[in-house]
């Protein structure tokens, strides 16, 4: 087992006039499932690629332990990586399969066949030793994938969106065995996706990414209830938080025809001052006659829970909103309602610098 330490780490590729990855500082704790997390060009891959070896590195370090890996090869690493196509040998079986790296290494046919054997077990592959990748569904691949890495026992995963081949029902249950196997196991892991509810649901931590720039590494409540910036805010939560644009009143922010009260007083000095004000679906609530006026264009029916995406006019720009509302019982598509934020769980940001101020 290891700890992970990217030191200031850049990557640059030729032909661009931004670094894909840019001064970045991260540490990972011995035995943590870390998720990195961000839009599609973010850099989340080619910071796997570059602890894995598989890019080179501008400038920094990395470390796996007291190691500095930076200029090591891919095999000295001692990481094993899952991909997000399997990457399994078609004409191998899955014992075979698995076991590959092992007979490459060295290690005798009769400890090779014990340690597919035990992995076989954990991974409730052992009825499937025999066959190979072609009469396996998509979701026992993955298993075989993953007990290819295991078998290594390296002290480091990675995972480069192992789950997007898969279809949702699946995702969903391999997510939540990735994540129950790496606990049982103690590995430290770094796992990449471009999907924050996976992020949330699986990782101790998760560092959040931006056009090559760390933005938050924090655990999974930490990010949702204290993003430190807007982009955070809104990336972090399915559906996202509505943002929308307010000024700072003499007891609260501006909201609709009335003011949300807040606490922070030295934002209540700054009278005027242009805000983006932030509020998750769940904490808003329908009002009487208080607030901002939403017009419904859809609702969304889960079963106990609903949501309703409508629109609202703030300063004559028409933005969206979504509203959670209690499934059973909700306005409909086209009426009008007013909509009112729990005054504890609205989030204020800087409008410039997009840096959360409450």
């Amino acid at each position: 087992m290891a700890t992970v330490t990217f030191d200031n780490v850049s990557r640059i590729y030729a032909g661009t006039d931004r670094p894909a990855v840019n001064e970045l500082n991260l540490h990972i704790d011995d035995g943590e499932f870390l998720v990195l997390v961000g839009p599609s060009g973010c850099g989340k891959s080619t910071t796997l690629r570059m602890l894995a070896g598989l890019e080179s590195v501008e400038s920094g370090r990395i470390l796996i332990g007291e190691k500095d890996v930076t200029q090591s090869a891919p095999k000295d690493r001692d990481i094993a990586m899952v991909f997000q196509n399997y990457a399994l040998y078609p004409h191998m079986t899955v014992a075979d399969n698995m076991g590959f790296a092992l007979k490459l290494a060295g290690v005798s046919k009769a400890e090779r066949a014990t340690r597919v054997e035990e992995v076989a077990k954990m991974l409730n592959l052992e009825k499937y030793l025999d066959r190979k990748p072609k009469n396996l569904s998509g979701g026992q691949r993955q298993r075989v994938a993953m007990g290819r890495a295991i078998v290594r026992q390296p002290q480091v995963f990675l995972m480069d969106e192992p789950l997007s081949n898969l279809d949702a029902q699946l995702r969903v249950q391999t997510r939540t065995q990735i994540a129950s196997l790496q606990r049982r196991l103690g590995i430290t892991t770094v796992y990449v996706t471009h999907d924050q509810v996976q992020a949330l649901t699986m990782g101790d931590r998760i560092a959040v990414l931006k056009d090559g720039f760390l933005q938050q590494v924090g655990t999974p409540r930490d990010l949702y209830e204290s993003p430190v910036n807007s982009f955070v805010a809104e990336f972090i939560g399915s559906p996202s938080m509505n943002l929308f644009t307010s000024t700072i009143a003499s007891n609260g922010v501006v909201w609709g025809n009335t003011t949300v009260p807040i606490k922070a007083k030295s934002l209540l000095g700054s009278q005027g001052l242009g805000v983006t004000v932030g509020v998750r679906p769940e904490d808003l609530e329908i009002h009487p006659k208080s607030g901002i006026e939403l017009t419904i264009d859809l609702v969304e029916e889960l079963g106990a829970d609903g949501y309703l995406y409508g629109h609202v006019d703030i300063d004559g720009v028409e933005q969206t909103i979504a509203v959670r509302v209690d499934g059973r019982s909700h306005p409909l598509r086209g009426d009008k309602v007013f909509i009112m934020p729990r005054a504890s769980q609205v989030h204020v940001f800087d409008k410039e610098t997009s840096l959360r101020l409450l």
